[in-house]
């Protein structure tokens, strides 16, 4: 019997390298407070995004709120729906208003030609998503943020390794906030971090993710605890050696799936953008019931039949939450709703087999309906 596949599976270093890579914890006893393991891999991760500054926290999530608290930003924020709760809720904690611009239909980012429209004298922010490793239109948001002196934050959560241009997806906005979780193309098994310009921002971020301490006798602000460990900063220096090996066995596997898919009527796949370096994070399928002949949802039900689980990555839309029953007009982004009920993600990391893809892939056709 086939053992389950799921939407991901964790990369892990080999056991040795971990295991020689903490063995001088043991012999420090540091296990947390900024230890030379930390150090250590924000040079490196400074290093290979290609960003000017960076620091590192306890998860992606804590990267996006501090931020936004680090910058003292006020009134209204706009932002998409179509991603992970994680990012309206930084907004909504920080005491911001969420203001949801659509997303464009082709590459699931926010569409920079509904951005304008939605600016008031409350905004104080743009917080744009990188899906998918799709990259937003950096420099129109870019333009407009200038227009009217508006902070840009980007969730990169997607987007580790990501270049536009040449240059490292770090380097653009403000600030860009990374995730580290365990289901993240690089990991650190729970981590995050934060690129940005500027010793002015570095300390604000630091003074938030440290308590707000200055020193051994002096506490100058409201802070939290957001600081990486040293375990999971080993764990991020072994995994980072080999991101590049792993980020290529995802290419693979995307392409596997392309053979397969590409062209099949009533399926839209992810696109190649244009300057575009990505990083094969998911791989996302819309599936359009009345031309490909079955809904997402059956096709989902059919592959978990086989223990096959893909996810429906984003559904529902964040505007949509429980939590925020009657808060927002899901109506006013209507392609992101309609993208959420139809898109899902298929199971991709590098050590998903060929003959896996293709099992996949030939039950997801068999679904195939000719339509009148």
């Amino acid at each position: 019997m086939n053992k389950p596949i799921y939407v991901t599976e964790s990369s892990l270093p080999p056991f040795e390298d971990f295991a020689d890579e903490i063995r001088s914890i043991w012999e420090t006893h540091r296990l947390t407070n900024m230890g030379p393991k930390h150090e250590q891999l924000r040079a490196a991760l400074k290093d290979y995004l290609g960003v000017e500054e960076m620091d590192l926290l306890t998860n992606g999530h804590m990267a996006l709120e501090l931020t936004m608290q680090a910058m003292n930003l006020r009134g209204e924020v706009i932002t998409t729906p179509f991603t992970f709760i994680s990012t309206t809720h930084a907004i909504v904690r920080n005491g911001l208003d969420p203001v949801f611009c659509d997303i464009d239909p082709d590459d699931f980012t926010l569409d920079t030609e509904k951005l304008e429209e939605l600016i008031t004298d409350r905004t104080t922010a743009i917080v744009p998503v990188h899906v998918y490793g799709n990259v937003c239109k950096v420099e129109e948001i870019d333009r407009i943020a200038k227009k009217y002196g508006l902070k840009v934050i980007y969730d990169a959560a997607h987007a580790f390794g990501c270049t536009y241009k040449g240059k490292g997806i770090g380097s653009y906005g403000d600030a860009s906030c990374f995730s580290f979780h365990a289901t993240k193309v690089y990991n650190t098994v729970e981590g995050g971090a934060v690129s940005f310009r500027g010793l002015d921002f570095w300390r604000s971020l630091y003074k938030l993710k440290n308590f707000g301490i200055r020193d051994e006798e002096t506490v100058v602000g409201v802070g939290a605890n957001a600081k990486m460990n040293e375990l999971c900063a080993a764990m991020g220096i072994c995994n980072l050696r080999r991101i590049d090996e792993d980020i290529n066995r995802r290419k693979k596997v995307a392409a596997r799936y392309r053979d397969w898919l590409e062209n099949v009527p009533g399926v839209k796949l992810n696109p190649i953008q244009q300057d575009v370096k990505t990083n094969y994070s998911y791989f996302p399928v819309v599936v359009n019931e009345k031309v490909f002949g079955s809904s997402r949802n059956e096709i989902m039900e059919e592959l978990a039949r086989h223990q096959i689980y893909a996810r429906k990555y984003f559904y529902p839309l964040t505007s949509e939450a429980q939590c925020y029953e009657g808060m927002f007009d899901v109506d006013q982004t209507p392609v992101a709703r309609s993208v959420s009920k139809r898109v899902m993600t298929l199971p991709i990391y590098p050590s998903l087999a060929f003959e896996d893809v293709d099992r996949i892939c030939k039950m997801f056709l068999s679904l195939q309906k000719k339509i009148d």
